[in-house]
């Protein structure tokens, strides 16, 4: 037996030329695994972590101006589900399947099982569990109040990356449903699907996993499978989020409420795996290992895209994901709060991985299409993601004890 032949890394002149899928060098196997440990050789501390005992009895709160579970810090497993409304799901209707599931909510993320709840004992462990809701396009024609849409609460316009499958786009109604443990979330998932029966059916799921806690310190940004951080440029807690996501005044129905894109994307893991570490990191822009950008040594240095190199290119390639996501303002910021998913392998062992994208903001037209256009015109991270499921809903206020989600778009 021979041995392979040694793989060739692609140079900075091949992806700029679109040579990059061609002749893709592999990943330095030690590099990464010396990226992981410290100098002393020894994992990271676990320090700041929550012990594991208490994980499960971990609550956030249900009740509030605006719904938890978007700038709640993110929990490890998610299951997005959109629900298509049945015909005759009238205003009257809604109101009575929203309170229901109100208040399985407001009960199941408190750590108290939902009434009639069949398997009681599984409610009693909430492990930081949200449930936000969010209404799509037809559920405000549906219930007669189209002129409380927010506007940009609409079908996304095309872009020529997109792939878009029915299985995984659009959706009358979504519960998003997350918690730090998954038995919690399949829990929940199959209470608030059993009492929406009446009033719709299920349209699809999308479940997605980050990392679990105690694994690293709080406040890391997560890794895709791809290996990059994801999220490194959200807006800053405080001030510039809440101009960013939350809308701020209006009438009531619009007042604390925000949008929510859901985008799946699915990732080529082969051909990602044909690349070197320096070549995937032109394609992001980032050094894979603490998320710089190729011109600065700290995850949130601010990046200097003028900055050329000894070949007279800029640093951070145009092409770059972080050169084409790149915004300043913060008031047109999105939020991410990515999942990763990882299905059945085909037969051959290809992967079927890939990013539940979500992004939070005030305004969708105004914020995250001209983010979404410019990568679709010219990210280098297109040659190996395909957008495969795209949906758009309102994320309205939140409620008071003893009210319901929707009030205010309802009432």
């Amino acid at each position: 037996m021979t041995d392979s032949p040694p793989a060739r890394p692609v140079s900075r002149r091949g992806l700029l030329t679109g040579g990059a899928l061609a002749a893709g060098g592999a990943l330095a196997g030690g590099a990464a695994i010396a990226a992981t440990r410290t100098k002393s050789g020894q994992s990271p501390a676990a320090a700041d972590t929550t012990p594991v005992a208490s994980v499960g009895a971990l609550v956030e709160p249900f009740h509030g101006a605006r719904q938890a579970g978007v700038t709640t810090e993110p929990q490890a497993h998610a299951a997005f589900v959109a629900f298509t409304l049945r015909a005759g799901t009238d205003r009257a209707a809604l109101g009575r399947m929203l309170r229901l599931l109100t208040d399985d909510a407001a009960r199941l993320t408190q750590g108290k099982p939902a009434l009639a709840d069949t398997e009681a004992e599984l409610g009693l462990l909430p492990a930081r569990l949200t449930v936000t809701f969010g209404f799509g396009p037809a559920l405000y024609r549906a219930a007669g109040v189209d002129d409380r849409r927010p506007a940009s609460v609409a079908d996304l316009p095309p872009f020529r990356v997109d792939r878009l499958q029915p299985a995984w786009t659009g959706g009358d109604l979504l519960l998003q449903i997350c918690a730090d443990d998954p038995i919690s979330v399949a829990h929940a998932q199959r209470v608030l699907i059993k009492d929406s029966r009446p009033f719709a059916t299920v349209r699809w799921v999308q479940q997605g996993f980050r990392r679990s806690p105690g694994v690293e310190p709080g406040g890391h940004t997560q890794r895709n499978l791809f290996g990059q951080l994801d999220g490194t440029a959200n807006p800053r807690p405080g001030v510039p989020m809440d101009s960013a996501v939350w809308v701020p005044d209006g009438p009531a129905w619009l007042r604390d409420s925000t949008t929510l894109v859901v985008r799946r994307i699915s990732m080529n893991m082969e051909t990602w795996d044909l690349l070197g570490r320096t070549d995937r990191e032109l394609a992001v822009g980032r050094r894979l290992d603490t998320g710089a950008p190729l011109t600065g040594n700290a995850e949130h240095d601010e990046p200097d895209f003028a900055a050329t190199g000894p070949d007279g290119l800029t640093v951070i390639p145009d092409f770059s994901h972080l050169t084409r996501a790149h915004v300043t303002d913060d008031r047109l910021k999105i939020l991410r709060r990515p999942y990763n998913y990882d299905g059945v392998p085909t037969a051959e062992g290809h992967a079927d991985s890939g990013l539940v994208f979500t992004s939070y903001q005030a305004d969708v037209a105004r914020q995250f299409v001209p983010i979404q256009r410019r990568l679709a015109d010219r990210d280098l991270l297109n040659e190996w993601t395909t957008p495969i499921g795209s949906a758009v809903f309102a994320i309205p206020p939140g409620c008071q004890p003893g009210g319901w989600i929707g009030e205010q778009v309802l009432g």
